[in-house]
């Protein structure tokens, strides 16, 4: 059995609408798109132009300053528009899918018998680099740099979140091809949870694999990287999602890049909530149709509640995103008397309501803020939810004033906005933690630089 590690702190946020086992058949979308904004810490350079064709596995944009870090397309097709915003900035690159799919040829490989730069290399030539993240600063890694380790987390604890060991069945040969790859690269980390059984988690090879047990945020990989080996101002480690280390596993096991994620679609306003195969950057308007309620404004989300990003019903599935949510707007809303009423059927972390006697019960939260932004950090409300060997009220604090060596004594380099979200949740004055973790981040990253 791997070692157990056992959190106490944190919250788990029961919602209705958990996607369960089985898939759903989804229409071909058609459009894809790459979005740079995805891929925090990038510059990107336009590689093509509108009305190309473009083969499944070549490149979109690169980074401006490292070239040799390519962005691919998912699917072979025509640019249909490479759109942009103020001062040129790149939105994103829509691509038509084909009929017949084309895809650029890497050839197969053998992982036992490549090494750790031929690894690299074949990563950075197929885009499959761009979806490994370094910490300090929560970017794409820098592939100049060498990390200390690589932490994957096997598991997600945040709602209605997809069961990993879903998208795992029928992939666990491409998955330890994967492991194995990013162990060339260096000492590999998996998280997984103490309930998941699959042996190609708990059996993985040429890894370390740790078992966590604990409510959310326990799958957060900074979590994962706090308990098992913290980093400290100089060092670099790289994180990467489960299903992009399934992707690694298939080019080198077919040659050929293929984003098919298993994508699980939840959320209170889903009529049946399940799973679906989906690739990187797929259009929306097909899964979405006859899935939702139709009577009230809904909240379209890539990714889950607390740390993904508004989508339109029309928009895209971001580039790092398993998940698909859609619960209540909340803007046609009105309560009498607020919250002086029982509510006895709405959330509270801090039993302002009975239904906290319901522990088990799974609720229908919608997407109002419910209060307005009071400019004050209140004490001690963080740290119930914080599982990390940090103190979230000083450093943010730290944040807000600009301190860059207070900031590094609190432990900034080991944090990415996502382990603020639950903190963002439970906080009384509504402030936007993750946008302040993230504004600190990139400024300590242009002092650094």
């Amino acid at each position: 059995m791997a070692n157990v590690i056992k959190l106490r702190k944190g919250l788990d946020i029961k919602l209705k609408g958990a996607a369960a086992e089985g898939f759903a058949e989804m229409k071909e979308p058609g459009f894809y798109s790459l979005v740079p904004d995805d891929f925090t810490g990038i510059t990107p350079k336009v590689v093509v132009k509108e009305q190309e064709y473009v083969m499944a596995g070549g490149p979109l944009f690169v980074d401006k300053y490292h070239p040799e870090l390519k962005f691919v397309s998912p699917v072979s097709g025509v640019v249909t528009s490479v759109e942009r915003g103020a001062r040129r900035k790149v939105l994103n690159i829509v691509v038509e899918a084909a009929t017949e799919q084309d895809y650029l040829e890497f050839g197969k490989k053998n992982v036992a018998e490549l090494t750790g730069d031929a690894v690299k290399a074949l990563l950075l030539e197929a885009g499959l680099f761009a979806f490994i993240r370094q910490r300090p600063y929560d970017i794409i890694a820098d592939p100049t740099v060498t990390p200390k380790a690589i932490f994957v987390s096997a598991f997600d604890s945040n709602p209605l979140a997809p069961n990993f060991e879903v998208a795992l069945k029928g992939e666990e040969v491409n998955f330890q091809t994967g492991l194995s790859a990013l162990a060339k690269l260096a000492k590999t980390h998996l998280g997984i949870h103490v309930a998941q059984k699959a042996t190609a988690l708990t059996q993985a090879q040429h890894v370390t694999v740790t078992a966590f047990d604990g409510p959310n945020p326990a799958g957060n990989v900074g979590v994962q990287i706090n308990r098992i080996d913290p980093i400290v101002k100089g060092e670099t480690v790289w994180t990467i999602d489960p299903q992009a280390v399934i992707f690694i596993g298939r080019l080198l096991n077919t040659g050929r890049v293929d984003f098919t994620r298993t994508v699980a679609l939840t959320g209170s306003e889903v009529v049946k909530p399940t799973y679906c195969k989906l690739k990187v950057g797929a259009l929306l308007t097909s899964v979405f149709a006859g899935q939702v309620a139709k009577e009230k404004t809904l909240r379209y989300i890539s990714g889950n509640v607390l740390t993904g990003k508004q989508v339109s019903p029309n928009g895209f599935l971001g580039a790092f995103h398993s998940q698909l949510t859609v619960i209540p707007e909340g803007s046609d809303v009105h309560e009498l008397f607020g919250w002086i009423m029982p509510r006895f059927n709405q959330l509270s972390v801090n039993r302002s309501y009975f239904s906290w006697l319901c522990p088990k019960k799974e609720y229908t939260i919608d997407a109002r803020v419910k209060g307005g932004e009071r400019h004050m950090i209140m004490s001690g409300e963080y740290d119930r939810v914080f599982p990390m060997d940090i103190m979230p009220e000083f450093l943010l604090k730290a944040i807000i004033a600009g301190d860059i060596d207070q900031m590094e004594a609190l432990g900034i380099y080991e944090v990415a906005p996502e382990d603020f979200a639950l903190c963002e949740f439970v906080c009384s004055s509504k402030v936007e933690l993750q946008h302040i973790v993230r504004v600190g981040l990139d400024m300590l990253r242009a002092e650094m630089s």
